[in-house]
């Protein structure tokens, strides 16, 4: 009965939203692969194709310090490994640390309908949370959604929290605090399995380019703290929400990087 409530909790928190169709060309730019990305007339849809000359990407216009970002994404239907198809937030590189950098992840690794979450908090990362989701990514447009606030970073799926990360600097954990921007590519890693070209080419599809977010003026956050912001409002999920995510978490996630003890960080003691 519990998995019930929460389910239909879920099913309407999905039908309550509703995408707009942002022109691309006003918030994001192509970044990499020019010849395999492809905007429609109307500006509403991209997509990057994948072969074995290039895949590609595009970033958004502005850095950011907080927002609620989000994305319409359908990712390659045909079925392979090695092939990532991400969304993400990136800070610009450490010079002084490289390697160094705050980085918040959506990344699918093939096409079997995992997607890896990830955190770098001014290091390599290594913060990997996997989820094997409900839902058939490759077959309908879904909506993947972070949260970024002075208080806590979220994952949201359709809407459905499956994740958290919350500020906790008072305890010696960093923060992100250098402004971020935004990310989408296709592309391929040895890591994430074993390509099987024959497939090629790959195509992962995107929507829904607008978001509400700070823009940076600086090479910091500060001046995108403020309650004013409606995303700054909250502290952390609601009661409901909790649930939710607790009970989506247990059924779904597959991988959690805080299970390894051996390399267990402190955040595991205080975050999701």
């Amino acid at each position: 009965m519990a998995f019930l409530i929460f389910n239909a909790i879920s099913i309407l928190l999905v039908v309550l939203f509703t995408s707009s169709n942002a022109d691309f060309n006003q918030y994001y730019y192509p970044l990499w692969g020019l010849n395999h990305l492809t905007v429609n007339p109307q500006g509403t849809e991209v997509q990057l194709l994948m072969d074995k000359s290039s895949g590609a990407g595009f970033r958004s216009k502005l850095e950011y310090g907080s927002g609620l970002f989000h994305i319409r994404m359908k990712i390659p239907e045909k079925k392979t490994g090695g092939i990532v198809t991400c969304f993400y937030l990136t800070s610009a590189p450490d010079y002084q640390n490289p390697g160094n950098h705050f980085e918040l992840d959506y990344e699918f690794l093939g096409t079997n309908g995992t997607v890896q979450t990830n955190v770098y908090d001014n290091d390599g990362g290594h913060r990997e949370q996997s989820f094997k989701l409900w839902f058939n990514p490759s077959q309908d447009f879904h909506t993947y959604e972070i949260l970024w606030n002075p208080h806590q970073i979220v994952f949201y799926v359709d809407k459905i929290p499956i994740r958290e990360f919350n500020n906790n600097k008072v305890r010696g954990v960093d923060y992100p605090s250098r402004p971020m921007h935004i990310e989408a590519s296709l592309w391929n890693a040895n890591w994430a399995g074993v390509v099987d070209w024959s497939q090629a080419p790959f195509i992962a599809h995107y929507q829904d380019f607008n978001f509400n977010a700070c823009p940076a003026q600086s090479n910091t956050v500060s001046q995108c703290s403020s309650d004013r912001y409606f995303w700054n409002k909250q502290k952390e999920l609601n009661a409901v929400q909790k649930r939710l995510m607790q009970q989506y978490r247990k059924l779904y996630m597959s991988y959690d990087y805080c299970s390894k003890r051996a390399t267990r960080k402190p955040e595991c003691a205080w975050n999701n």
